[in-house]
């Protein structure tokens, strides 16, 4: 979240929170709000913590509570509606994240971890995991936005901003999916001022912290692919912006983010291209070019 966060413009001053364990009283909270009682609440890996406690939360019906290294609270339940159920474990990620900005945690995601299978040898997380983000500040979405720019998010990018600043939003479940809508978009050609903003989530998801070289690198092929149809659609009034929010080698031990530096690649950038070296130049070009190639478009805070 921190990295999203910077990508869109802010720097944070405190850190989220983090848990090695949640604490009886938050974790009775939930229970109580929502009618579960809760397995686990402890740091893992999402494949550790099925492997572990996936056949007890079948046999038992109750629910999968765990964190890692980041900021979030992530629950995982069957899909199937005999054991747990896609729905029930939405609504009771929204519980959770309510009972968190009540109390004023600032844990940046809730996330809902659902999969399907009936032993530790098939389990497998599925598509429909969905994201419940802390509420953000006001970021260059925002700005854009109150400007008369229609901001256009695919994939996950609705949650990662709790829907702030966002003025369209097309989930995707895929990379492949995600690279579709994009390059759908685009070819729209629409009259008025927008920006796509995209998060393809499989190079994390599936590769980084799953700590999936081969299939790391498959996906970057099939990026790479895709890519070289796409560039030729942008033209010289376009700007195009890669990066990434975080590290996540897929050789590096353990299945957290890594610290390596991401890159920054552009097309048609508005130059110059500033001299920091933190994610915020993403939201400074955004308000660069915003207010270089549309005369009409009120002055944007730098």
């Amino acid at each position: 979240t921190t990295g999203h966060w910077e990508l869109a413009g802010l720097i944070m001053e405190q850190p989220f929170a983090t848990f090695e364990t949640f604490t009886d009283e938050l974790v009775q909270e939930i229970e109580s709000r929502a009618g579960v009682k809760f397995l686990g609440n402890v740091v893992a890996s999402g494949t550790e913590i099925l492997s572990a406690l996936g056949e007890e939360h079948i046999a038992t019906g109750r629910p999968i509570l765990y964190t890692s290294a980041d900021s979030v609270l992530q629950i995982a339940a069957h899909e199937d509606e005999k054991i747990f159920g896609l729905e029930k474990l939405l609504d009771l990620c929204r519980t959770a994240r309510l009972v968190l900005d009540e109390r004023d945690i600032a844990i940046g995601r809730v996330i809902a971890r659902p999969f399907v299978g009936d032993a530790v040898s098939n389990f497998q997380r599925t598509s429909n995991r969905r994201d419940y983000s802390l509420l953000p500040p006001r970021t260059v979405w925002n700005e854009l936005q109150e400007a008369g720019v229609q901001v256009i998010g695919v994939g996950k990018i609705s949650d990662i901003y709790a829907g702030q600043g966002i003025s369209e939003s097309h989930p995707t479940k895929s990379n492949a999916a995600g690279m579709v809508k994009i390059a759908q978009l685009w070819d729209e050609k629409r009259l008025e001022p927008h920006v796509i903003v995209a998060n393809l989530v499989d190079f994390d998801m599936l590769y980084g912290h799953r700590r999936d070289p081969q299939g790391y690198a498959q996906a970057l092929r099939e990026f790479d692919t895709w890519l070289g149809k796409f560039l030729p659609m942008v033209e010289c009034g376009d700007f195009l912006c890669i990066t990434a929010d975080h590290g996540n080698d897929p050789y590096f031990a353990g299945t957290d983010h890594t610290r390596e530096k991401v890159p920054l690649l552009t097309l048609h950038a508005p130059l110059p291209l500033l001299a920091s070296d933190d994610f915020t130049q993403v939201a400074q070009l955004l308000r660069r070019y915003f207010c270089a190639q549309i005369a009409s478009l009120p002055a944007i805070a730098p």
